[in-house]
Order: structure tokens, then sequence, then C-alpha cells
């Protein structure tokens, strides 16, 4: 018995049933209370009403013969209303709490104490109060018969017929002659609210016990019975059988809910065959895994293995993994099994041993706790991974390495290894030494960018992280002394970083050796204007010539010299010494050595100032120059002198060729003519001289700027003009190239990047 009540007790319509059912309870109790004390409040209020109303109705009956002051009468309509059954008391009282008139003649004349709880209402104040309201007025009073009274006590105020009758004289200033006491039984009332108290709990009552067997049925029959069901189909499929169907009313939400159930089944018997069928394809994988995989006891012995292990070193049944691994008698010193059993945690080591076939064999192994399900280690799972062929291969690459460090440290070109955003040197070879003096320790913790001057740091760091070749730079021996170097840059990969490959080559004994040739190019080139620089200067020496002539000649004569012609043959003689000062200048600036320095240059000036030089020459000649300039030509970063040597030498060239076509009486034709063009295209600037000369066979165009080739007799040329000139354009970061038509002339187009209005 005590074993179905606890489970009916533990049940959810139990439950369900004392929930409503309390609810239900609380809440038809509360309406109760609610309704009989509203209608308790409603039949007093009622009471109360009907006692104010019988005040006022004994006071307006005896108002006459209060004005007659009959006394007789007043006596005679109280005593007429008391024989009401339910008015019990008709008292009226005087100022002092005397009373007057009652029903109850014992009571006459008899002083009531101010304080009593009738008088009370409107002398607990002074001055008492004149008027209060009705529930103020109004007081409950139990009889000693058992049931309530109700009492009312009003005021008798004073009228103005009162002040001014003859019979009796009340003060004008009293507002308040005295007071009307009437107690009246509430015990019809009391009759009819236990009745109505009666009549509602017992309603009350009613509606909890049907409702509440309503809901017992309702709930039996829609949720006990359904649940059942589901328990039983749930049980079913606890146990394994995926197939039963729970059948509840479908519309219903447990009808929804065992749906639901219906579909989780099958849900569940598809994952326990899908899970059956991985169980079984990862037995097969731990089988065939081509690594080898062990599992061991807390005594290191083998409990399961795979078919890899069993292979490799042929394992007997129970033997000890440090046996079956590497033959020992005893455990190993490091075990990491021993340590995963010791902290529950997983642990690598590589390891070496000896196959059953007598190889060394390497691997790496990794061990994982395998716990029950208190969450005690009860073994250790072993993978190993076999390394053999990796550690040969790391072997080869050992040695491969001191290879190449070997040859990294023998490369005659130094060379740098630099991080990719601080331009750190992390690296360098053997040769570092040799160009920069520095070693290695004492070059690798500084900066790359220490080895430049420090105003060109800023500009060489943008371009080591953004161009691949730097040609003739400067840069810093550890002695203090300028070397000169070409730059490669290439990305790489250094371990855990991106870097790069910088390579230098010292070209300071190339570029003396080229800096000897332009002198000496520039040493012909002079020899070869030495004419046309004698002309030059002997047109200003004649005038000075003359003028002092002119003056000797006077003085001789003792001829005084107008002032006006004096001024203008000394204005003459000093412009012709500027003239003459300005050549001998310009051919020694021409003549001296280039300081390889960049600066922002505007090609018409040089090719003005290169013109100077030439002009003479040319006119001598009959060759005339057209000028094809473009106006607000953008600057360039070059060496003014070296262009001007490249210009020279263009130049040069050009009247030669004119004058060997005008040597032959059969090439005679057309005009004796050189044109200098600039132009703008695009983000370069173009410079074209154009000549009209014999032109350049196509079979030699391609080798005219190779140094020592030249087309002119022996003792006329040296062959590095156009070298010399190619040189100078590329280090200057242009390019020249050279078109012609055989018997036409021959152009050369010299292209440079225009330099930008911000670019230092």
């Amino acid at each position: 018995m005590l074993k179905y009540v606890e489970k009916f007790r533990h049940s959810l319509v139990s439950k369900l049933i004392v929930s409503v059912g309390v609810t239900l309870l609380l809440t038809i109790s509360t309406w109760a209370y609610f309704s009989v004390r509203y209608q308790k409040q409603r039949i007093q209020e009622e009471m109360a009403a009907g006692a104010e109303r019988l005040c006022k109705t004994i006071i307006l009956g005896t108002h006459y013969s209060m004005m007659l002051n009959s006394r007789d009468d007043i006596n005679q309509i109280i005593q007429n209303i008391a024989k009401q059954r339910e008015i019990k008391n008709i008292r009226i009282y005087n100022k002092d709490g005397q009373i007057k008139f009652s029903n109850q003649p014992a009571e006459l004349d008899r002083t009531t104490n101010i304080n009593a709880e009738a008088c009370y209402i409107c002398h607990q104040s002074d001055p008492p109060l004149a008027s209060a309201e009705l529930k103020e007025r109004t007081r409950i009073i139990n009889s000693p018969e058992g049931y309530r009274l109700l009492g009312i006590i009003s005021p008798i105020c004073n009228e103005p017929g009162c002040s001014t009758s003859s019979c009796h004289i009340h003060p004008e200033g009293k507002s308040i002659l005295g007071a009307l006491d009437v107690v009246v039984s509430l015990e019809e009332a009391d009759r009819e609210i236990f009745f109505l108290e009666k009549g509602i709990f017992g309603l009350a009552g009613i509606a909890f016990l049907v409702t509440s067997a309503i809901i017992l049925v309702f709930v039996l029959r829609f949720v006990n019975q359904p649940i059942r069901r589901l328990i039983r189909g749930t049980r079913a499929i606890s146990q394994g059988d995926y197939v039963v169907e729970v059948e509840v009313d479908p519309d219903s939400e447990l009808g929804q809910l065992a749906r639901a159930i219906n579909q989780m089944s099958h849900s569940i018997g598809e994952k326990q065959a899908e899970l059956n069928k991985q169980k079984d394809e990862y037995q097969r994988l731990f089988e065939t895994v081509p690594c080898i995989i062990t599992v061991q006891d807390k005594s290191y012995r083998l409990v399961g293995y795979n078919r890899e292990f069993s292979d490799r070193f042929a394992p007997q049944p129970g033997d000890y993994c440090y046996l079956a691994y590497k033959g020992r008698t005893e455990k190993c010193p490091n075990c990491p099994v021993e340590k995963t059993f010791a902290d529950g945690r997983a642990h690598y080591s590589e390891e070496a041993g000896i196959s059953k076939d007598g190889i060394p064999t390497y691997w790496i192994v990794k061990t994982s706790p395998i716990r029950n399900a208190e969450g005690e280690i009860v073994a250790a799972m072993e993978i190993s991974l076999d390394i053999t062929h990796r550690k040969q291969l790391e072997d080869k690459l050992e040695k491969s390495e001191k290879k190449y460090q070997e040859i990294f440290n023998n490369i005659p070109n130094p060379v740098f290894v630099l991080d990719a955003e601080s331009l750190q040197i992390l690296d360098c070879n053997e040769s570092v030494r040799t160009v920069y003096g520095y070693a290695k320790h004492e070059i690798t913790p500084r900066s790359f960018l220490d080895l430049f001057n420090h105003e060109e740091r800023e500009r060489y760091a943008r371009e080591l992280k953004t161009a691949t070749v730097i040609n003739q730079t400067k840069q810093a021996h550890k002695d203090g002394r300028s070397i000169f170097v070409d730059v490669w840059i290439s990305p790489a990969e250094y371990p855990g970083r991106h870097v790069l490959l910088v390579t230098t080559s010292d070209i300071t004994k190339r570029l003396e050796t080229e800096q000897q040739l332009i002198q000496a190019s520039k040493m012909a080139t002079l020899g070869e204007m030495a004419t046309g620089v004698a002309h030059e200067l002997n047109q200003p020496l004649a005038v000075i010539k003359t003028a002092g002539s002119f003056f000797m000649k006077k003085i001789k004569k003792k001829e005084r010299i107008a002032d006006e012609i004096l001024l203008a043959m000394a204005e003459e003689i000093d412009s012709h010494v500027d003239r003459a000062s300005k050549i001998i200048n310009h051919m020694r600036e021409f003549g001296r050595k280039s300081d390889k320095k960049l600066d922002r240059v505007q090609i018409n000036h040089v090719l003005a100032k290169t013109y100077e030089i030439f002009s003479q020459q040319l006119k001598v000649r009959g060759i005339e120059v057209a000028w094809e300039l473009e106006s607000n030509l953008p600057a360039v970063w070059a060496d003014a002198d070296r262009l001007e040597q490249v210009f020279i030498n263009l130049l040069i060239n050009a009247r030669d060729a004119i004058e060997e076509k005008w040597k032959s009486q059969a090439n005679r034709n057309g005009d004796k003519r050189i044109t200098l063009r600039t132009r703008t295209a695009g983000t370069h600037v173009v410079v074209e001289v154009r000549d009209t000369g014999l032109g350049i066979p196509k079979d030699i165009l391609e080798k005219i700027f190779e140094p020592f080739f030249t087309t002119k007799e022996v003792g006329k040329g040296t062959g590095l003009g156009l070298s010399i000139s190619y040189g100078i354009v590329q280090d200057l970061g242009g390019r020249i190239q050279a078109a012609s038509d055989d018997g036409q002339g021959a152009c050369f187009t010299i292209i440079f990047p225009a330099a930008a209005s911000g670019d230092e």
C-alpha cells in the first residue's frame, strides 16, 4: 500500500492534481472571503443608513414639540418610535451629557461620562466637533443576549427658531444644543449574514469538488494514460527496440511529443547503426593505420597493439613494451608512459631501437592516458611514428648544410642576410671582412644602413625594400674610407621570418679605371676642341689687340681720346675679357673629375652650355643647329658635368659624320644640320640628337656602344666616346639608343625618368 502511495506521490498526475487543486482552492476561498466581506459591509452600511434616516425622522418629529418645550409630546414620540422591534434605545443628551429624553425611564436625568464611547466621537477634541461623518458617528456594541447592536449619535443643531422662541431661549452663539443617540439591533442582519456566509462557502466547496473531479478525470484520461504509453515506449527505446511506435492522439501536444519520440527512436536507430559501422571502421583503422599503436597497463605490459606493431616487432603474448621495442630487460630511463601514469598528461619522446630484421629504427612517441568511468587511469596508449627515413634525410641535410655553409662563407662577394623590416644584419659570410674590414661578430648586430652615409640612409632604406639592384652606391669601410659597390637584393625565407638576401660587389677599382678612361676621353675631347677654342679666344684677343693699338697710336700722337670713345672701347675690352674667362672656366670645369653627385638638372640648360663650346666650330664648318626644346621641361636626377660630356661626345660624332659625308662630292646633298630636340613622354624626359651625316650601317648599329669600337680612321678616334656615354647614361638611371638609315643620318635618343616635385 505504501509503495503505491509513494509512487502516486512522485507521479506527475499527483503533482498536477495537487498544484491545480491548491490553486483552485486558494482562488475559490479568496473569492468567497471577499464576497462575504463585501456582503457584510454592504448590509452594515444599509443598517447604518437606515438608522441615520431614523435619527433624522426622530429629530424632525420632535422638532415642533421642542420648539414648544412640550416634554410629554417628545417622550410620547420617542416611546412610540421605540416600540419597533429592532430599536433598542433612543436617547437625547444635552450639552452636559445629561439624558433628557429616553425610551428607558430609568435613564432620565442621568449624566453620562463625556469620555464615554457615544460622546467621545465629538468630544475627543477641544472645542468639540460641530459635525462628523456617518462612519465616525457609528459604533458597534455587543449586547448581553449575544447579538450585536448598532449605535448612531446625531447632533441637534441650534436653529434661529430656538434662539428667538418665547418659550425658552438658547444663546445665539451655541451651534450644538445636544445629541440624539439611537441604538438598533443587528440580530436579523447577523442572521442574514450567517446564512449568506454559509451559502457562499458551501457553493465554493461544491465548485471546488466538482472542478477537482473534472480535472482528475481529465488528467487521468488525457495526461496519465498518454504519459504511461510514452514511458513504455521510451523504456523500449532504452532497451534497444528502435522500431517501437508510441500511439497517442496525434493532434494533441502529447501526440506531438509521441511523434517526436518516434522520430527520435528512428533517428537513434539510424545513428546506432552508423555508430556500429564507425566502430567497425575505427577498429579496422586501428589495425591498419600506418603507425605503431600499443596499449600498456601500469606494469608496462602490452594489453593491446595494432597490426603494424605486430609486423615490425613480433611481440609475444604478455610481453613488456621495453622488451618488445628494444629487447631490454627493464624499463627505459626516460619512459613517457611512466610520466603519463604519474601526471595523467600526454608526453612526447624520440626513441631508437632495433626492428625484428635487425635494422636500426627511429620513431617519435606520444602517450595518452586511458581512464575508466571513475576517471582513474587504468592504461596508457602509446602511438609511435617511424621517422627512420626522416632521420636519414636529416643526416643528409646536415651534411648538405655544412656544404652550403662552406660555399656561403667562401663566396668571393660579400653576402648579407637582412631582416626584411628592420634591415638588421642577421648573418654574413667571410668575404665581408675582406671588402668592409668587419669581422662577422662586429657587424651582425648592426643595421645594414650603417654602411651608407647618414644623409642617404632613408633613401636606401626604401630602395632596399623595393628594388632588386642598386648600382654604384657608396658605402663606408671600417677604416672610414669610401668604397663603391653594386648591390643585388632578393627576398628569401629565414627560419621563422622574411629576410632579404643582399649581395654586394666592390667596384671601386673598376670605377677608378672608368674615371681614368672618362678623364682620358675628356682630354681627347678637349684636344679635338682646341682649334675651336683657340678660334673662340682669338676673337676677344683681336678686339683687345685692336683697342691697345688704337690707344698706343693716339698716345704717340699725343692726341686726346674722347671720353665716350674711351668708355666704349673699355666696355668692349671688358666684355671680351669676360667672354674669354668664361670659355677658359668652362674648359677647366669640363676637364676636372666628376664626384658622381646627383642633382636636379634641367637638360635644356645643359644642352645650351654644351653648345657654347661648339658654336664657333659648327659655324666655321657651316653646320646649322636646329633647336626644338620643350618649354617647362621637368628636371631629371643627373650629374650636369657628366651629362655635358655625353652631349659633347654626341655633337662631336654628329659633326664628324656630317664632315665625312661632305668630303665626297657624290654625297653632297641636303643640309648640314644637327637637330637638338627635347620633349616629355609620360613620366620621362626624352633628348634626341639627330644629324644629316652618313648614318650608321645596320650591321654595326648594335656594336657602336662597345668599348674601343670605332669606324673612324686610325689616329682619329679611340672608340671610347659612345661607350663612356652609354655607361654615364646607365649610371644616371636612363637609357640610350641609336637609330639610323644608311646615308640618311643618325639619331641618338636618351631617355631619363623625370624627377618628382617632392622627390629628394
